[in-house]
């Protein structure tokens, strides 16, 4: 152990997040001592619109890290250092004083759908997906930018630098614009091979790199943060920050799915599949994206847009008075409908729904896909609709976990985090849905020890990673309950279906909702 590790024993994790940013606090052997999370809302005015306020989730990684130190009891000079996790996609266009002239607009955003339509399935976005790839769709940065630049020209060319929400927080504590090889690599914007911003794309969006942040390594150390935010955080001034990676590469790290055919599978707000490769990897189909981790690792995968989001709408909007009722008996809300849920059979006696509120991304890349319940009779009960919701994620999990079989090879073992890990019923549907064991570390934090172990490399006190393995103890294994998977067999290809037969329909109604906004 060398001298830092004796004196300096603690790693700060941050991770930005779509709905709250979390802070921990993580001991040399990957424990988790203190966490704590701050919420901020997602604005959503119109159907096409998913902003936040980027001076909010600045705060929420201020606060968060005060919070976290202060429920720890750690002191100040403990901390190695400060380590990133972030939620990808974001855009902010500030000014020459990192003013923000827009609002933080998230990966959920689907204004910019018709220039992505427009570029998907041309040559030059064919050129484009396989020289970074990201897919072409509204959530990446780059038709984002394609969008800003025809519809507010005046924040287009005012705007002094393009950056996400991660890149925003460093600009205000160290005065720099640096941006993490795996963030840049969801970008739309940034060539695998040459670990560089790609030039036909920039072209594309109608900028050049100096209006972008510099790429680093996720293993970069930022140094001489502003005093009065160190204060403000119970931080040494001289505490490195590490540049770290996006939440989604991370959530692999922190699982340790490094072995082949072993998927990790995240669902927080939006949802995942992801698998590692040891070379940048794209899909001839477009299906699937390919980013950064760290020197030979990529991680291949897809996400999906309604995720654990699905569970708060069922709560907010379908299932609002028994929500109350399990809070009038002391129950957390999403528990009480999780029993709901368990007393219905698998399959919900036939009831099927397509979880796609937010419009869609992998596998099929559709910001018009739109919500839809089918095989609803006058049988079914309230209880039947909570549970083909969480069943309508889990199908959404297996359509993407299918392509990604295809390119990457079967499935030996799916790891499993984020918060629907924390439901041992969300998680045993999961086994049922996909036919394949479902294993769950004791910490469902992966993103943050994924990012421990970034803090770790980059302050020279761990060679690589492989110290994960340590880190990461499964404390449960789901095993498929056969009758259930067969069940889920004879329902998935009558899922698929809808979706395919509705594909046109989802279009049109997606542009009634836009002209009835617009006339509003």
């Amino acid at each position: 152990m060398s001298s830092s590790a004796a004196t300096k024993p603690y790693i700060i994790a941050a991770d930005i997040g779509t709905t709250s940013t979390k802070t921990l606090v993580i001991d040399r052997g990957g424990a988790v001592i203190a966490s704590n999370s701050i919420e901020y809302p997602l604005h959503t005015p119109r159907p096409d619109f998913a902003e936040q306020n980027p001076l909010e989730l600045f705060q929420a990684v201020v606060r968060g890290i005060r919070d976290v130190i202060a429920k720890s009891g750690i002191a100040a000079r403990e901390v190695l250092c400060v380590s990133f996790s972030s939620a990808m996609h974001s855009l902010i266009a500030v000014d020459r004083s990192n003013e923000p002239l827009t609002a933080c607009i998230t990966w959920a955003d689907n204004r910019s759908v018709g220039y992505a339509d427009k570029l998907r399935g041309t040559p030059e976005g064919q050129r484009i997906y396989l020289a970074t790839g990201t897919p072409i769709h509204p959530m990446s940065p780059l038709s984002k930018l394609m969008w800003m630049r025809e519809q507010t020209p005046d924040i287009f060319e005012k705007a002094y630098k393009f950056i996400g929400i991660k890149e925003f927080v460093f600009a205000k504590l160290f005065g720099r614009y640096v941006i993490d090889y795996s963030l840049a690599s969801a970008t739309g914007l940034f060539n695998l091979a040459d670990l560089a911003w790609d030039e036909y794309s920039l072209a594309t969006a109608g900028i050049t790199a100096d209006r972008l942040s510099e790429p680093v390594p996720a293993t970069y150390r930022l140094e001489g943060m502003d005093a009065g935010y160190a204060a403000e955080m119970g931080l040494e001034a001289g505490t490195p920050f590490i540049a770290g990676a996006s939440d989604g590469v991370l959530a692999n790290l922190g699982v340790g799915a490094f072995e082949e055919g072993v998927y990790a599978v995240t669902i927080g707000t939006s949802g995942a599949v992801r698998g590692i490769v040891r070379k940048p990897l794209t899909d001839p189909k477009g299906r699937l994206f390919c980013y950064s981790l760290h020197d030979d690792l990529w991680v291949v995968g897809g996400p999906i847009n309604n995720g654990g989001i699905m569970f708060r709408w069922v709560r907010d909007e379908l299932a609002t008075l028994e929500a109350e009722e399990g809070r009038r008996r002391g129950m957390d809300p999403y528990d009480y409908l999780t029993e709901l849920a368990a007393e219905v059979a698998a399959g919900s006696d036939g009831l099927l729904f397509l979880p796609l509120l937010a419009g869609e991304r992998a596998p099929h890349w559709n910001a018009n896909a739109r919500g839809v319940f089918f095989g609803l009779s006058l049988y079914h009960q309230k209880k039947h609709m909570i549970r083909a919701v969480l069943e309508g994620v889990i199908y959404r999990i297996h359509s993407v976990g299918t392509a990604l079989e295809e390119l990457g090879g079967p499935t030996k073992e799916i790891r499993a985090s984020g918060g629907f890990a924390r439901s041992p019923f969300w998680r045993q549907m999961m086994a049922d849905v996909l036919g394949t064991d479902v294993t769950v570390p004791d910490s469902i934090e992966s993103s943050g020890l994924g990012a421990a172990q970034i803090g770790l490399v980059a302050m020279g006190e761990a060679k690589d990673f492989s110290g994960i393995h340590e880190w990461v103890r499964s404390s449960h294994r789901h095993i498929t309950d056969r009758a259930n998977y067969a069940t889920y067999r004879e329902l998935t290809p009558i899922y698929s279906r809808v979706y395919h037969q509705l594909k046109h329909e989802f279009d049109a109604i997606a542009a009634f909702q836009s002209k009835l906004h617009k006339e509003k």
